[in-house]
């Protein structure tokens, strides 16, 4: 059991000057002394504590707390920030409890479930349960929860983001009786119901919502009211008589390049590579850069000609965790369809094919703990049936995509999948509708919860649509598409729209040639979007592929976006934004200058007031996308053919 503490003393009477109630704290060791059943791990570059023992080690009496108030406040809040992997759909979980006496009685408490959290009390001899739904806190990443609780209601505040409000049964109690009644850490007393994450932060503030001492924050999800003082700060050289203020468990694992395995039973190993001159830590899933020598871009050389069979119109990398790194590619041809490769000992291999029809692009998304892929198909399966777009969800038992649901789409171009507020939204370019009409709907569709689909939540009259790019600006979410044609001429007007009241809103809008891209990023605190115009076709019928693309930065000023840099490019279909070390680069897909589909695309260094400057120049043939991964062997580069049926791995090399 921890040592006895000083007292904390709550007045009955209410106060404006209530300080702070580390909970955490009181079940913690003290200094000098190792408990069982609780130790620190380092996970996702924070600290927190796991429990393991008894649940009745990690309790104590609320007289610790309430000496001269036998009542719980009537008004509080309670800060928490864990971390938690997946729970399994029949359990449940405690961060913490409070049980009447030696009973098992429960008077307060929070529990997690399965995508939910659930705060309980009793309110007389009544029990009364709020159950937030949809609020995906057990995804093995950190979160910060702040519960207020005030008269009639309950509102809850997960990582600085919208406050989540609802009505209790009845007003919470101002004579809740706390005598002779125990807290409980981790637990309500049972192992049934212990917690299996990691907890960092647990603080009772009585009278008032923390919320606002805590946000808005630069790190939402660590966001700090009052952590205990072991997280924080370890022992620097322990003597061998003094052992540390708890047990830090980390193995180090020494290599010339190639990675250890990282899993949940190596989270918290340190990787040493002296080849790549760095210390990493495992997370759980992937090795995370700790300490490391900066690289520089050098120069980029041919890794791997990648056959796809087809000509390829888009590639996107994603990560399954605990399977690997994997690229789906958008083929053109239908009778091949579109394939999946996974990153196998330095190199992509076919892993599995999907048919596609005339497909443009791919879209890799997670709805909580499902992984989605979808597709966007340019023409039908048929002459004359309608065009449809595909959602594929992988299947951990197959270890595949299987088709989920299928949406009507127009000529598809693009699929932006985002969230906002907790809510997944999927956001589809229709590009025409026929061969000539072009001023259509493009669709927002949004995850029905308790229906487990996506369903319509709102169109927008697009012209030509070829691109989606979201993102966000402090508490700000914006959409911006490419407008590429609106049947007349390509010098067209693309829509930034801002998320007001549940819908997107027109916010600026920016004259563009035949866009096909825009690439949001942010160095520093400006906010850049570059745009790739393609071609500029006048209603006269004159035609220039080589045309500036542009870059824009967010006017603070203005509150809108200004042109920053012009930048010459060649029917230009793509940007990508990345860094190596701490330079920041931008890389361009020229696909056609009027005579030939064989040009260099450029790779642009960021050179501050400068902006950015070309730096390397690649060889490319029809350049459709550009994409940038990392792997533990370094940084690579991958770009699609549209006129030839491989696609390139290119590896940048670094001094």
């Amino acid at each position: 059991m921890p040592e006895t503490q000083k007292p904390l003393v709550i007045l009955c009477a209410h106060s404006t000057d209530l300080l702070p109630l580390d909970l955490l704290s009181r079940v913690l060791p003290v200094r000098g002394r190792v408990q069982d059943g609780i130790r620190m791990v380092q996970s996702r570059g924070a600290r927190g504590f796991q429990f393991s023992g008894t649940p009745k080690l990690f309790s104590f009496p609320a007289s610790q707390l309430f000496i001269k108030c036998p009542f719980f406040p009537a008004e509080f809040s309670i800060v928490i920030t864990f971390k938690i992997p997946q729970i399994a759909p029949e359990k449940s979980e405690f961060i913490f409890s409070l049980l009447e006496q030696e009973s098992d009685e429960l008077l307060l408490g929070i529990h997690l479930s399965q995508n939910k959290l659930h705060f309980l009390q009793k309110n007389n001899r009544r029990k009364n349960r709020v159950t937030f739904k949809a609020v995906d806190l057990d995804d093995n990443d950190w979160h910060t929860l702040v519960l207020a609780v005030t008269g009639w209601y309950t509102i809850l505040t997960v990582d600085c983001g919208t406050p989540l409000e609802l009505l209790l049964e009845s007003p919470f109690p101002d004579n809740l009786d706390i005598v002779g009644s125990t807290f409980f850490i981790a637990s309500r007393r049972r192992w049934s119901s212990l917690f299996s994450g990691l907890i960092r932060q647990l603080v009772l503030l009585p009278g008032s919502d923390a919320t606002s001492q805590i946000c808005p924050s630069s790190e939402p999800r660590l966001s700090t009211l009052s952590v205990p003082q072991a997280i924080l700060h370890l022992p620097i050289k322990p003597s061998s008589a003094d052992l540390p203020l708890l047990p830090y468990e980390a193995e180090v694992r020494v290599t010339a390049g190639g990675s250890p395995q990282c899993g949940h039973p190596q989270e918290g190993q340190l990787w040493l590579n002296t080849l790549k001159k760095g210390l990493f830590i495992c997370d759980g899933m992937s090795w995370l850069t700790m300490l490391q020598v900066k690289e520089k871009l050098d120069y980029v050389e041919d890794h791997q000609d990648l056959l796809t069979y087809a000509e390829t119109f888009d590639v996107e990398v994603f990560h399954i965790p605990s399977v690997g790194l994997f690229i789906a590619t958008a083929n053109r041809d239908s009778s091949h369809g579109s394939g999946i490769y996974k990153w196998t000992d330095g190199r992509f291999k076919r892993y599995q094919n999907i048919s596609t029809y005339d497909a443009q692009a791919w879209q890799y998304f997670t709805v909580g703990k499902k992984k989605f892929l979808v597709v966007a198909n340019c023409r039908s399966k048929e002459a004359g049936d309608p065009e449809q777009s595909v959602i594929y969800k992988w299947s951990s038992k197959k270890l595949k995509f299987i088709p989920y649901q299928t949406l009507n789409t127009y000529s598809a171009r693009d699929w932006e999948a985002f969230n906002i507020g907790g809510e997944t939204f999927l956001a589809v370019a229709n590009h025409r509708q026929g061969e000539r009409n072009h001023n259509i709907d493009s669709v927002i569709y949004k995850w029905n919860q308790d229906q487990q689909y996506f369903e319509v939540n709102q169109t927008i009259r697009t012209a030509g649509a070829y691109d989606w790019e979201f993102f966000t600006i402090g508490p700000y979410h914006f959409l911006v598409v490419a407008n590429t044609f609106n049947g007349k001429s390509t010098v067209i007007d693309s829509i930034i729209y801002i998320w007001l009241g549940g819908t997107f809103q027109p916010y600026q809008s920016i004259t563009t040639y035949g866009a096909i891209d825009w690439e949001v990023f942010q160095i520093e605190n400006r906010v850049f979007l570059a745009v790739a115009n393609s071609q500029m076709l006048t209603e006269e019928g004159k035609i220039l592929y080589s045309i500036n693309s542009s870059i824009y930065e967010l006017s603070i000023a203005s509150q809108t976006f200004l042109k920053f840099q012009d930048v010459q490019t060649n029917s230009a279909l793509d940007w990508e934004y990345f860094t190596v070390g701490d330079d920041k680069f931008l890389v361009v897909a020229n696909s056609f200058d009027g005579a030939s589909y064989s040009l260099t695309s450029v790779i642009y260094r960021w050179q501050g007031y400068e902006g950015f400057i070309p730096v390397n120049r690649l060889s490319t043939n029809g350049c459709r996308d550009w994409e940038f991964f990392n792997t533990t062997d370094g940084s690579y580069l991958i770009y699609s053919s549209a006129r030839a049926t491989v696609s390139k791995v290119l590896k940048i090399k670094t001094n």
